[in-house]
């Protein structure tokens, strides 16, 4: 939601056919979240995500190498 790719989360105690089906249609009728969704998905690619991952691995055990 953040980001503008995704509508509001339905809180877990009203989730049902009716308000899934309700987000879906938000999502696909909503050409903006479409397109900021997309430029994501173009950023994700062009990550080093195994880097990413260790990186972060080595932030938290406080082992950062330089």
């Amino acid at each position: 939601m953040r980001l503008g790719v995704s509508p509001a989360p339905i809180p877990y105690k009203k989730i049902s056919e009716k308000t899934l089906a309700q987000a879906i249609k938000v999502v696909l009728g909503d050409e903006v979240m479409q397109k900021k969704a997309q430029e994501l998905g173009k950023k994700i690619k062009r990550e080093d995500s195994v880097a990413n991952a260790v990186e972060a691995f080595h932030r938290h055990l406080g082992i950062i190498f330089t």
